[in-house]
């Protein structure tokens, strides 16, 4: 499209690109011959190549912390382009991902001049995408996760008008980009409505940038409920480990990591980091962590970020992971799907698996095991009083959830490399590798 590649030429040669690449908010990039997509796109005229990102995630596997994130970089992206007099052609959170826990920008061809006079066309999306998740958890405590899972698109004003409590529509913004938004959504689905309504006038640009500037500070301030609590937030602090057991555990991740030096680690069930920075130092160039609880991720966001750390926590329910999405079922990808880690550490997860979600035994083994062709996982005996917390109100059924038939099922697959007792309670780390 001639205006596209116009549109490309402007802002590659106003020199904005390489100012974003230098400060590490837009991933770079170099254009490459055409003629490398053959027949797939015989008219091309341009063809960016850019460097492979560790791993994709998306806004529904996000905590709250990184979609505040993330929000912001996009908006700090659009302020500094109108003063290049250049704009964005959409606002899709799906045009972000991170390097660790720090934000990177990643569409380049959303990028075009900026017109005299035009509104903020992608202020919908915006809001829909990012501002109306955040506002969820925030206003009423909700985590964003399940409902932007299942409407990829985001949550759209009338639904969380619809939520909000009339003592929290009184506030200035929440009353002019939600409530107002809600009203326009509704107007526009009525015929004679929309045709009574006038056409909108032109906006100057320094009103343009004190729109993004005003939403900007109100994002920046926003935070979740002070009065909210979960389950496992607190479980550093809490658990019944002794700082002789924590030690022992820390040493056994440091073997493993500086062993193996793994490219990629998952760390399944990350709580709020701790052991994700422990083998970051050891040796693991990246790790991608995974847990449920919206408090800790929250938390372990905020390490990484604050600690510089190749980290980046993402919510999961391992019970129902996010399957294949989006057009065709090929949009957004399953967990599997998206990349392969080299290690993976599975520490106080099994039990939770095993007794919570009713899941076989033999069947989490398996699972962890397909994940890494090398890992370390914990198995955490029924006489531990974490484990008789979860039996207390209920029937323990589950006869076969012991070490010897945890052992059995691992050495199907694997092959056990290390093992270590690390409480007085009984839990135990198992290093394995598996077996080609």
């Amino acid at each position: 499209m001639p205006t596209a590649v116009a549109d490309y030429e402007f802002v590659r040669d106003s020199g904005y690109f390489n100012e974003l690449i230098s400060e590490s908010a837009l991933v770079g990039f170099a254009e490459v011959d055409p003629e490398i997509l053959g027949p797939v796109a015989p008219d091309a005229r341009y063809v960016l190549e850019h460097p492979k990102l560790a791993f994709i995630s998306y806004p529904y596997e996000w905590s709250f912390r990184a979609l505040k994130a993330a929000a912001l970089l996009q908006l700090d992206v659009y302020s500094k382009a109108l003063d290049h007099g250049i704009t964005l052609s959409d606002a899709t959170a799906y045009n972000v991902q991170f390097q660790g826990a720090r934000p990177i920008f990643i569409d380049h061809l959303s990028f075009r001049r900026y017109r005299d006079g035009e509104y903020w066309l992608a202020h919908r999306q915006f809001c829909e995408q990012f501002l109306n998740p955040l506002l969820l958890r925030a206003k009423l405590g909700i985590p964003h996760n399940a409902w932007y899972r299942g409407s990829l698109e985001g949550i759209s004003a009338q639904e969380l008008s619809a939520l909000l409590p009339m003592r929290k529509k009184l506030s200035w913004n929440v009353f002019t980009q939600v409530v107002l938004q809600a009203s326009f959504q509704k107007t526009a689905l009525n015929k004679d409505a929309r045709a009574a309504v006038p056409s909108q006038s032109s906006l100057p640009k320094a009103a343009y940038q004190r729109m993004i500037a005003s939403l900007r500070d109100w994002i920046a301030g926003l935070s979740t409920p002070r009065s909210e609590k979960t389950v496992w937030a607190e479980y550093t602090a809490e658990t019944s480990y002794k700082a002789e057991d924590t030690r022992r555990k820390q040493e056994f991740i440091v073997r493993f990591a500086a062993d193996i030096k793994p490219a990629m680690l998952w760390d399944i069930g990350c709580n709020t980091g701790e052991f994700a920075k422990t083998a970051l130092h050891a040796g693991a160039d990246c790790v991608i962590g995974f847990d449920f609880d919206q408090l800790a991720l929250d938390r372990a966001f905020d390490r990484a970020r604050a600690e510089n750390l190749n980290f980046l926590p993402l919510f999961l329910d391992i019970a129902n992971p996010a399957p294949d999405q989006g057009w065709a079922e090929s949009e957004r990808k399953g967990l599997s799907a998206r990349a392969t880690a080299d290690a993976v550490v599975a520490l106080a997860i099994v039990h939770h698996l095993a007794i919570t979600r009713n899941i076989p035994l033999a069947n989490v083994v398996d699972w962890l095991v397909s994940l890494a062709p090398d890992g370390v996982v914990e198995f955490v005996p029924k006489s531990d009083p974490m484990v008789q917390d979860l039996l207390r109100l209920r029937e323990d059924v589950f006869d076969d959830y012991n070490e010897q038939h945890f052992i059995n099922s691992l050495e199907r697959r694997v092959k056990i490399v290390d093992t270590e007792v690390v409480s007085e309670s009984g839990r135990k780390l198992v290093r394995y590798r598996r077996q080609s």
